[in-house]
């Protein structure tokens, strides 16, 4: 059972590795968002391209980071009943909703955003706006991509809420605020 172990901790490593990376956009994002704000407050200037870039900033960070948050267990839920439920019965709840909810909700979204992905890819899609941002076919990649990062950490849920169950559990990940992170 020692790979199994190794193959969560490999597929945990790869959201990981993508969270830290994608920390820098929420920075990033700061920047763009104070630099409008003084733009637009103090010297009453706006600039299309400014606010898109918000906007497009804000849709990376979410979709790429969703992996890493499901990682660490930090979306948000209603812990009402969860949160008392004995660790085997979370861990049926979670492996149940795997199989009928996460696996499926990201097939769903994958499959469906291909088809509207690659037209935009096809006419190298921009901004509808004067002075947008060029490139919008690349966020729009960034759907299939997230929920791609969603699935994949959805397997080491899975299997640690398997091998729970069955009463041989694996270590979680570390705590991402012990690495500094959230």
């Amino acid at each position: 059972m020692e790979w199994v172990e190794k193959l969560c901790a490999r597929l945990d490593q790869v959201n990981r590795i993508v969270g830290r990376g994608i920390s820098y956009v929420s920075l990033l994002m700061v920047v763009v968002i104070t630099v409008d704000v003084i733009l637009r407050y103090a010297f009453n200037i706006t600039f299309v391209f400014v606010q898109e870039l918000e906007w497009h900033l804000f849709a990376v960070l979410f979709l790429i980071g969703a992996g890493y948050t499901l990682l660490y267990d930090a979306h948000v839920r209603v812990d009402v009943f969860y949160q008392r439920f004995s660790k085997k019965t979370r861990a049926w709840i979670n492996f149940l909703g795997c199989i009928f909810f996460l696996f499926p909700g990201c097939y769903l979204v994958i499959v469906t955003s291909l088809k509207f992905v690659a037209a935009s890819w096809a006419v190298r899609e921009g901004s509808p706006d004067p002075g947008g941002l060029p490139a919008r076919y690349l966020l729009k990649a960034m759907i299939p991509l997230g929920f791609g990062l969603i699935a994949l950490q959805g397997i080491p849920l899975m299997i640690r809420s398997f091998m729970t169950i069955i009463g041989r559990d694996i270590p979680d990940p570390p705590e991402s605020n012990k690495e500094g992170g959230h």
